[in-house]
């Protein structure tokens, strides 16, 4: 609501008053605001003396009228009103309403036209940009077609979308169909002073969180200043480069799916409108096919150049191979020639010219000599030469000719007449007869060394040889040698025949007398091969079979049950407890005493088909046959354990003993006796494992334990090969101020099946079956390979070894190697040993430690507390951390045990005492981490912290934790 007061003027000249009302006029003819309309009309009321207040009226704030109010105009859509209220003490005459109809009327004409002019304006304007978009898509059309580069194509666009709207700074971003990367490829911007490689693909991860990747991810428009777009989205913003002041920014579409985007950037005052915005989308429609166009024929001629590329490359290596299969089939022809000539029964001097033949058909071979060297002589002979200026090729004794020259390097030589004759003047060689203008000679090489030289000549300059014909003259001479050798091995065979037959003619006379030696000692030998197979299936002590014997005997038994399942049997597994002690107490001779009169016992308490046997040690097994069923031999089993306690007398002494029996019956699933004997023996530890002295039948249970057993030992084994034992580091920290100092690297298995599991499920079975050390270097080897990213940051590694690899002498010298392959800077490495390692073979433990101690890595003492403790071994060894057991930690609290507390104080003023450093194990709780740090311990790690994690677990975090210090420092 607008509300002007007027005054009344009553002492202006009457001339004066028209020359202002007239101007009053005229000023109604330029006005644009309805303000200048209330202040003109007021104006003229005040020059004719008219006392009234005007007042708009609209739709959305009605003016409140009375009887006096005089409707005087109102605007051309009848959304406002001009009212006027006289003043109540001066009444409005008929001179004032006749000039007030007539201002009205004249106020409104106009208010018409300037209504009508501002429609022809706007109209115009929407012309101009209609006709501004339309010579922009006519000129985006255009480049569709053009030829020019994708660089070129993009700077034209954006001089085209500069004619339509701001358009400064501005890039193109294209995204790959077939993986999560863009690239930009245009890139104008006036403040950003790095842009990006036009060609080179980013990952959509890296720029995560931005504008760009909000655009593309939303496939929808975005305008506005940082702020408003943020405020717009679901997902956190995270600006990367120069932050701008406004941006715009469209996605360009393909049935849908983003394939790129268009962003325009504001650094200045300048806003977009949404006008510029849907433009922009408008614009972008039109875009991205001509984009497509350009690249889909940008990979056409791509694939185009390429394949004739490929078709051309293609032909010459066809014609390359016509060539050389024709020389091939030449050359195997010529080597088929030289093969025969080896077989043929002519003689060598027939042989030679035939191969020189074979060679002349190769290349220029009219001057060919063949030269052999006698070894023990150190002569030299021509046993064939042909040369066109000497006919006659003395033998002579090894000197300094060009054959000589071949003989002494082993290697094929290529010489021009300019090399003989520099070689001769610089007294290298001594060459005699006409220089040739080419000479090629090829070793004739053979297991047993060079023998001789194959060499052409040529005297003309149409025939020249080059590399080619010294590799061909080469292959040629390896075939030569061959056949020249076969010739010789056949000439060789048969003279061996001819003494063969002598020799075997001696022979026979001998073999005669021999094999009359030979039946006396095969009765000799019979004799001794009963006793050897008594020997072989008896044991030399008690006399009983042996496994051997029993696994024969298990096996008929158990064929004997496949073909009738009512021949029952058992397998007992016998085992003396306690026998290692009556051993060490009283000497082995009383011990094999004892098993001998063990198994005079068993062999008693059986029936005479039962079968007792010694399987090693103080272990045997009873085979017996033809019983009812398990009731029958689980009786079997206590009456043989009833006999064994009755004391022995050995020695003068009286000793008692017992015995665990692990009872094993078949079924259809046994096919191996081997099988049974295995089962028998683990429900013998069974037995033991409940009290000894007493029975046990193997029976699914056990089955299911000892397959689950196999199973895990086996599953081991492939994890070494298919390397799926990893390791996941845990942080140490600083417990003062939160800092991440160091990890320690903890050993876990991917199972393929069963998942990640941990060392407890595991280890103690690598450890029996020996996989527990190859275990130990796998993990290692890929700590190593991590140290470099985990160490980047002043961090360092933690590697638990185990006292069984303190059992090799050169656990240190391989670490080191180990280390030094992986390039690792030793000072950022820490060995974990337990105190029981300690405990095992201390001079050999102390060197390796104080070995690796001097290449710079720091040994921390792990679990310290649970074992000994001893405080001789923090000054015997190279000890530079202690590590609390997590189990005074666990009990840590304020209101806990004190005696606890005192002992984790008296750890930490010793560890200040000597200088050492001390990490707290296994904290899980904030209470935990408040009263070790009250106490002054240093480092701490624990769940409270964080679990174990893959190495690229931390990187990410080191990642991120650097992208957000970035942002930060962009921001500021």
């Amino acid at each position: 609501m607008m509300t002007s007061r007027l005054a009344g003027r009553n002492t202006r000249d009457r001339d004066q008053t028209g020359v202002e009302i007239g101007r009053h006029i005229d000023r109604l003819e330029s006005v644009t605001d309805l303000r200048e309309v209330v202040d003109i009309c007021a104006d003229l009321l005040t020059d004719w003396d008219i006392d009234a207040e005007l007042t708009w009226s609209t739709g959305d704030e009605p003016h409140p009228r009375n009887g006096d109010d005089l409707l005087l105009l109102q605007t051309p859509d009848g959304h406002r009103s001009l009212l006027l209220r006289p003043h109540p003490d001066r009444p409005l005459d008929a001179l004032a309403q006749s000039r007030l109809q007539w201002l009205g009327r004249h106020v409104e004409r106009r208010l018409d036209r300037a209504e009508e002019m501002a429609h022809l304006r706007r109209t115009n304007q929407q012309l101009q940009d209609s006709e501004s978009l339309l010579k922009a898509l006519y000129a985006i059309a255009e480049l569709s077609n053009s030829r020019r580069s994708l660089a070129e194509l993009m700077a034209e666009m954006h001089a085209i979308i500069g004619r339509l709207i701001y358009a400064e700074n501005i890039y193109f971003v294209v995204c790959d169909p077939d993986q999560p990367r863009v690239r930009y490829a245009y890139y104008v911007d006036a403040l950003d002073p790095v842009l990006p490689d036009p060609e080179e693909w980013v990952e959509l991860a890296a720029i995560e969180g931005s504008l760009t990747w909000h655009l593309l991810h939303g496939g929808r428009p975005m305008m506005g200043t940082v702020e408003d777009i943020e405020s717009q989205l679901s997902a956190p913003l995270r600006p990367i480069g120069t932050l701008c002041s406004h941006w715009l920014g469209v996605p360009l579409l393909r049935e849908g799916v983003v394939v790129g985007g268009l962003a325009l950037q504001s650094y200045g005052e300048m806003r977009f409108r949404e006008a510029d915005r849907d433009l922009a989308v408008y614009v972008a429609q039109h875009l991205q096919p001509v984009l497509e166009r350009h690249q889909t024929r940008a990979m056409l001629e791509r694939r185009v150049i390429e394949r004739t590329t490929a078709l051309q490359e293609a032909n010459a290596i066809l014609r390359q191979q016509v060539l050389q299969r024709q020389r091939g089939e030449q050359l195997q022809a010529a080597l088929f020639r030289i093969a025969e000539l080896a077989n043929l029964s002519d003689s060598l001097e027939n042989i030679y010219p035939a191969i020189h033949r074979v060679i002349g058909g190769l290349l220029y071979a009219r001057n060919f000599y063949i030269a052999l060297l006698d070894q023990q002589e150190q002569i030299l002979t021509f046993p064939y030469a042909v040369d066109e200026y000497a006919s006659y090729h003395p033998a002579r004794p090894h000197a300094y000719g060009l054959t000589e020259s071949i003989l002494k390097s082993g290697k094929a030589r290529l010489f021009s007449r300019a090399q003989i004759e520099q070689m001769q003047e610089a007294g290298e060689i001594v060459y005699e007869g006409a220089i040739p203008l080419s000479w090629l000679g090829v070793p004739l090489a053979s297991e047993h060394g060079v023998i001789g030289v194959l060499a052409v000549k040529s005297y003309r300059p149409e025939h020249s040889y080059d590399t080619r014909d010294q590799d061909l003259l080469t292959f040629v001479s390896y075939h030569i040698v061959n056949a020249l050798q076969r010739k010789d091995s056949a000439d060789s065979l048969r003279r061996a025949y001819a003494n063969l037959e002598q020799r075997v003619t001696e022979r026979t006379h001998a073999l005669a007398m021999a094999n009359r030696d030979l039946r006396l000692q095969i009765v000799e030998r019979e004799r001794i091969e009963q006793r050897l197979k008594h020997e072989a299936l008896h044991d030399s002590l008690t006399g009983l079979p042996n496994r051997t014997f029993m696994l024969q005997r298990l096996e008929q038994a158990l064929y004997r049950y496949r073909q009738d399942h009512d021949k029952m049997f058992a397998v007992l597994f016998v085992d003396l407890d306690r026998f290692k002690v009556i051993n060490d107490s009283v000497g082995h001779l009383v011990g094999d005493d004892l098993l001998l009169q063990v198994g005079g016992r068993l062999r008693s308490g059986l029936k005479a088909s039962d079968v007792v046997a010694r399987l090693g040690g103080d272990e045997f097994a009873v085979l017996v046959e033809d019983i009812g069923g398990q009731r029958v031999a689980v009786d079997i089993a206590e009456r043989l354990i009833d006999s064994l306690r009755t004391p022995f007398h050995l020695d003068g002494k009286e000793v008692f003993t017992s015995a665990s029996i692990g009872i094993a019956l078949p079924t259809p699933h046994y096919t191996r006796p081997e099988e049974l004997l295995r089962d028998a023996d683990t429900a013998m530890y069974r037995a033991k494992h409940e009290g000894k002295q007493r029975a046990a039948v193997f029976d699914e249970r056990l089955r299911q334990e000892a397959m689950s057993l196999l199973d895990l030992e086996n599953d081991l084994r492939r994890a070494l090969a298919r390397n799926e034992f990893v390791p996941v580091y845990q942080p140490l920290v600083n417990l003062q101020s939160g800092e991440i100092v160091g990890y320690e690297a903890l050993l876990r298995w991917q199972h393929p099946e069963r998942g990640l599991l941990l060392p407890r499920d595991f280890l103690q079975v690598a450890g029996e079956n020996g996989t527990a050390e190859p275990i130990d270097w796998q993990i290692f080897e890929k700590v190593f390979a991590d140290a470099a990213e985990l160490t980047r940051c002043g961090r360092y590694v933690s590697i638990n070894v185990s006292a069984s690899n303190f059992l090799s002498p050169d656990l240190d010298k391989v670490l080191l190697a180990l280390i030094a392959q992986y390039q690792i800077d030793t000072r950022s490495l820490r060995i974990e040993v337990t105190e029981g390692t300690l405990l095992e073979n201390p001079p050999q433990v102390k060197q390796i430690l104080d070995s690796l101690r001097q290449h710079g890595l720091v040994i921390a003492l792990d679990d310290f507390g649970t074992g000994y403790s001893s405080l001789s071994y923090l000054q015997r060894y190279p000890i530079s951390t202690l590590k609390i057991d997590g189990t005074f930690i666990a009990e840590l609290t304020e209101s806990g045990d004190q005696q606890n507390l005192s002992i984790i104080q008296a750890i930490l003023a010793m560890a200040r005492t000597l200088h050492m450093d001390v990490v707290a194990e296994c904290i899980e709780t904030e209470e935990q981490h408040r009263i070790l740090q009250q106490l002054g311990c240093g480092y701490g790690q624990g769940f409270l912290f964080s679990r174990a994690q893959p190495l690229e677990h931390w990187l990410a975090l080191d990642a991120a934790a650097a992208e957000a210090a970035g942002a930060i420092a962009a921001s500021d």
